[in-house]
């Protein structure tokens, strides 16, 4: 394996950040981890770290709304694997958090060495789900059409949408991406149509239905 992978580590508990921290610390020679204990800080060390060769995000952390925050961390750079952590591990969250582009699911109950070698797994390429666990196929028809929906956008798109989540309007948005408000409208409207609604009121509930609780709902 090459030496020095870069992580990030995104989760709200020092605890449970300094276990991952422990567990990754020998994978591929001198690592270097960044840590996050916010959606805005782990935004804030993807989008400066062009480097990163691991994500480890925590689905219930401050400012993310469950997947959404992967869906915008994805957005930002669609080629860095994402591991989601969860205490939320049963099957429907897994197979949503596979099928919305995690490159692997780590249980909050699993062992040093579990974590160890899920994250071994996805730097070889490879997908790491927790061994033994049967995900079955989405039962919920409207969340299954969202899902298939938000895998036709764009990595821009995408991350427009996730900003849409959180509030901004498209000035700072086209501040934020260093793109024209034109630009951003475009991508407003690509965003409205892939997702088949008439706002973003509506696109912004419709990112909410695969938010915290991934989804309590089921």
């Amino acid at each position: 394996m090459p030496v020095g992978y870069t992580f990030v580590i995104a989760d709200d508990h020092p605890l449970f950040r300094g276990a991952l921290k422990e567990a990754i610390a020998g994978i591929g020679g001198a690592s270097s981890i960044h840590e996050a204990g916010d959606f805005e800080s782990a935004k804030a060390l993807v989008v400066a770290n062009e480097d990163i060769d691991l994500v480890l995000l925590d689905l219930s952390m401050p400012g993310a709304s469950g997947l959404s925050g992967l869906i915008s961390l994805r957005g930002i750079h669609p080629s860095v694997p994402m591991v989601v952590v969860s205490a939320h591990d049963d099957p429907v969250t897994i197979r949503r958090a596979l099928d919305l582009g995690a490159s692997g699911f780590i249980s909050k109950s699993a062992s040093m060495d579990e974590i160890r070698d899920a994250v071994q797994t996805v730097l070889a390429g490879g997908i790491a789900a927790p061994i033994g666990l049967d995900l079955g196929v989405e039962r919920d028809p409207e969340v299954s059409e969202l899902i298939k929906r938000l895998q036709t956008l764009t990595p821009q798109q995408t991350r427009v949408l996730g900003m849409l989540g959180e509030g901004l309007l498209n000035k700072q948005i086209a501040y934020e991406l260093s793109v024209s408000e034109a630009t951003v409208k475009a991508h407003v409207s690509a965003i409205l149509q892939k997702l088949g609604v008439d706002s973003r009121t509506q696109a912004v509930i419709q990112l909410s239905k695969i938010g915290t609780d991934p989804l309590s709902a089921v």
